[in-house]
């Protein structure tokens, strides 16, 4: 009977092991996919959208002009803030307190960075993120330039009836919630890359930004003019981000080429000094010009070459080992070296063939 020995084969737990990292390398490369179309449209200055800016910068000067002018407006404002909406329904006094928070700078910013931000890292470019920061930043300079400028009182703060509180140390007119609001909510529909979402997410930001603006008048912290003018200020800013997008595609660029520095860098930087290979140093023969002498005896032993006896090996200067070899110099460049002790011949003193000593100096 004869008994041969079985090879040895992948069993199933083998292959099916394969079966699972072929299906995660799979799931990781769909995540690394774009989940909407390669090519990104940029929205264009349209002329349907120079109209709506055009639009938006009369009504913006109109609400200044009659605030400044302390007409009908003005009395609107005060008419409705002694109406007191947060006692007329006080029962959902507590929830609009949570609910304004949606125009607060801090907490909205926080939420629509991280969604960008995931979205920015599913699409491979920053122009989400650097979208927001150049909206936020328009935002800041232009509402609060006017805020600062005008000086407006809030109703809980005002001083006379009908005036308009103008130039008071103020600093709600236009209402930055409302402003936020729009601004912030809006550029989700601004850079949806579907009809259908855009169309879904303007009618939510525009909702979202109607409802903080009036909560803000039903709780008594801003006049109804603040929250026109902010309206049509986050509106401005939405509506002229398109004149931003080349300095945005200019900064996505630069940061992307100074990443692309820092790896290179980094992958050239030199190891650790502890880890560095030593330099064996390079032995340089001296080279002499004209005929070589031949040497009284060949060297023996550890190879010191045709040159070795010419001269001893302990007067050789030593190479540097982080050096590399310079050109030589020629015999009479070179620094004379002396070997030990003195190499004239004993004179002779008296014609007795011994040389006299010298006198000293």
């Amino acid at each position: 009977m004869v008994i041969t020995k079985r090879q040895d084969r992948p069993g199933p737990t083998l292959t099916r092991c394969n079966v699972d990292w072929v299906r995660i390398d799979r799931i990781f490369a769909r995540l690394d996919r774009e989940p909407e179309p390669p090519e990104i449209v940029v929205p264009g200055m349209s002329r349907t959208r120079k109209v709506l800016l055009g639009s938006t910068v009369v009504f913006y000067i109109a609400i200044v002009w009659l605030v400044l002018a302390s007409s009908w407006l003005v009395l609107l404002d005060w008419k409705v803030m002694l109406f007191r909406p947060y006692e007329q329904w006080p029962e959902v006094h507590e929830f609009l307190d949570y609910f304004v928070v949606l125009g607060q700078r801090g907490p909205t910013a926080v939420m629509i960075a991280a969604w960008l931000g995931w979205r920015s890292w599913r699409q491979h470019t920053l122009r989400p993120l650097l979208v927001m920061a150049a909206s936020l930043l328009l935002l800041n300079i232009t509402v609060g330039a006017v805020k600062i400028g005008l000086g407006r009182l809030g109703p809980h703060y005002a001083t006379e009836i009908g005036s308009a509180e103008l130039f008071m140390g103020g600093d709600i007119f236009p209402s930055g919630h409302t402003a936020n609001a729009v601004v912030t909510w809006g550029i989700l529909a601004y850079l949806a890359t579907t009809p259908g979402a855009r169309r879904w997410l303007s009618v939510l930001s525009a909702t979202v930004a109607l409802s903080v603006g009036a909560t803000t008048v039903y709780l008594g912290t801003h006049w109804l003019s603040d929250v026109l003018l902010g309206w049509a200020a986050g509106l401005l800013i939405l509506l002229a981000l398109p004149w931003v997008e080349p300095t945005i595609a200019r900064a996505e660029a630069y940061i992307f080429e100074m990443r692309d520095r820092w790896r290179s860098r980094r992958a050239l930087a030199p190891a650790a000094p502890g880890t560095a290979e030593p330099v064996a140093p390079v032995a340089v023969p001296s080279i002499r010009q004209g005929a070589d002498p031949v040497p009284a005896r060949e060297p023996v032993g550890s190879g010191g070459g045709r040159y070795a006896s010419t001269r001893p090996a302990q007067h050789l200067p030593a190479p540097a080992a982080h050096l590399a070899p310079r050109p030589h110099a020629v015999r009479s460049e070179r620094a004379p070296v002396t070997p030990a002790g003195s190499r004239r011949p004993p004179q002779a003193r008296g014609g007795s063939g011994a040389h006299a000593p010298h006198p000293a100096r």
